[in-house]
């Protein structure tokens, strides 16, 4: 089974790309979903508390606020460090685990926006890039997220540049609307299925 990697900057649409592979019976595995479901979980309550102690924690449901760590690490590449080394071990056993349930398939994807980033790449047998213009990109995600440029700005800071990450993809995708992002993917999907 091949383990590929998905990952684009924000706004690129590699959730969209990876909705698509599902369509086609691909196993997709969320890294950002499944990260915020550990915090959401007991596993790293304790570590998160030592870390940032009791005012990320939702008062009234005792568990922890996601919005209040956000809040913290994206206004600070330091900060943001001591999340990933807490939150991606769990995050790549939990990979691993998960790919054991699919191995009869020929492919399984993880969709990660910093797959580079937090050292996933090994991982990998194969990375596809999802790839838009910042200004695309910006425009997707002010209209995705009711955010504002500055929250988006310092979310893209934390991110590999297109041009790094483009240059380190085995696949690139182009979803700039130039593009029609359906025969990119099915020619990528024959490929994966037949090694």
């Amino acid at each position: 089974m091949l383990k590929i990697g998905l990952t684009g900057n924000i706004g690129s649409g590699k959730t969209l790309v990876g909705k698509a592979f599902e369509t086609l019976g691909v196993p997709v595995f969320y890294a950002d979903l499944e990260a915020k479901k550990i915090l959401h979980s007991d596993r790293l309550r304790p570590e998160l508390l030592a870390v940032y102690g009791s005012e990320i924690e939702n008062n009234t449901q005792h568990t922890i606020d996601t919005k209040k760590i956000a809040a913290i690490v994206f206004n600070s590449k330091t900060e943001l460090a001591k999340l990933n080394k807490l939150i991606h071990p769990q995050l790549r056993l939990d990979f691993q685990k998960w790919c054991l349930q699919h191995g009869e398939k020929p492919y399984v994807i993880q969709e990660a926006a910093i797959l580079f980033e937090n050292g996933f790449a090994d991982l990998f047998d194969k990375i596809v890039v999802v790839a838009a213009s910042k200004k695309i990109r910006l425009e997707r995600v002010l209209l995705r997220d009711n955010s504002n440029k500055a929250e988006v700005a310092a979310r893209m800071k934390n991110q590999w540049s297109d041009k790094r990450k483009e240059a380190a993809a085995d696949f690139i995708i182009h979803n700039d609307g130039q593009q029609l992002i359906l025969p990119q993917i099915l020619k990528l999907h024959h490929f994966f299925s037949n090694p």
